[in-house]
């Protein structure tokens, strides 16, 4: 696993990770099946086929819902060092996600080298459309707390844009906004807290920072039902903040780390150690390219847990392998949105109003 952290996160063709994620994937695969019960139990339950495996296309997959139903773990209890908790509705179960200190380390890991492949290595001024309230206990928070303390480690004097009661403090952002607008800064939120507390409550040109970089997850199911496209965003970005990078993300808290990021292009693409597999939801069998269907997701750094290699509840087309117009290697793929039916979840669901 180390020399997928050492190497530049989009440096690997499809064929070259294929290959060497194949082989990992078939000693997690088998790790889990030792130090969980309950995997092996599904494994001999559904008579799925043992590693080693041929191909990632061979490698059976648990679907994403079977963690808000069962503590499914490969650590003992004692080595639990963090626990997350899934986004979703208020009557819904939730995920756990049990992490020990190898695992949060990977993920830490992981998500340093994708950030600084596009912010560099300096730690940035930093502006969260958060209130500072949501990371109150270290040792168990929700996808957005774990999203926003992994985001942290790459900024430096951190402005929260909310107080603890959700209301914008305008006079700080705009002192902050005033002392960085001529350096790089990094502006970390959800999609649609992005949208209503930022670009919506600012005047165009109120405060410019030309220089920043964007980085926005989840919520995007709110912007739809206001008829809000990926375009009208990033024209909204630049014509209020004057932001020109900005890069929307996937993940999940299933495969925390693991973060298929937005280039130039507006494709989403994999690192090297993760990948993606459109499947047909009728036969389940790979599509190809232009075709949509549902995105398995595999992820070397699920150590602790039996999370490497999952069916998610979303929607995604394959849209290229190591073409993209940006340079970097590797699968590119768009999200459509959920799986008809599948419950609502995302980090938007907020409490500000």
């Amino acid at each position: 696993m180390n020399e997928f952290l050492t190497l530049p996160p989009y440096s690997l063709s499809t064929e070259q990770k294929e290959c060497t994620m194949l082989e990992e994937c078939n000693v997690l695969t088998s790790h889990h099946l030792i130090a969980c019960k309950d995997y092996h139990r599904i494994f001999e339950a559904f008579a799925f086929p043992r590693p080693p495996y041929k191909s990632l296309q061979e490698m059976p997959y648990l679907p994403v819902t079977l963690f808000k139903k069962y503590p499914l773990m490969s650590i003992p209890q004692n080595e639990v060092y963090k626990t997350l908790l899934s986004s979703g509705t208020t009557q819904s179960q939730l995920s756990k996600i049990f992490l020990d200190r190898k695992t949060a380390k990977l993920q830490t890991q992981a998500l340093a080298a994708i950030m600084t492949h596009f912010i560099g290595p300096k730690r940035l001024p930093m502006l969260l459309i958060e209130s500072e309230d949501l990371i109150q206990n270290p040792r168990m928070f929700s996808a957005r707390g774990a999203a926003l303390l992994g985001m942290l480690n790459f900024g430096r004097e951190p402005l929260y844009l909310l107080d603890k009661n959700g209301t914008i403090q305008r006079d700080r952002l705009l002192k902050w906004a005033a002392q960085h607008k001529e350096e790089p800064v990094l502006i970390f939120g959800l999609t649609y807290m992005v949208w209503k507390y930022l670009l919506n409550a600012l005047r165009e040109e109120e405060i410019h920072l030309p220089h920043a970089f964007l980085f926005h997850t989840g919520g995007w199911k709110k912007l739809q039902d206001e008829a809000v496209t990926p375009e009208e965003f990033k024209a909204k970005a630049l014509a209020v903040v004057g932001i020109q990078r900005c890069h929307n993300f996937y993940g999940f808290v299933e495969q925390v780390g693991s973060v298929y990021v937005e280039c130039e292009m507006g494709l989403l693409h994999c690192p090297n150690f993760a990948e993606i597999i459109i499947r047909d939801p009728i036969d389940w069998q790979e599509i190809t390219t232009g075709n949509q269907g549902v995105i398995q997701a595999i992820s070397l750094l699920p150590w602790s847990y039996p999370g490497h290699s999952l069916l998610t509840e979303d929607l995604g087309e394959l849209v290229g392998f190591n073409n993209c117009r940006c340079g970097r290697h590797g699968k590119t793929f768009k999200i459509l949105g959920r799986v008809p039916r599948a419950e609502p979840r995302g980090c938007s669901d907020v409490t500000y109003e």
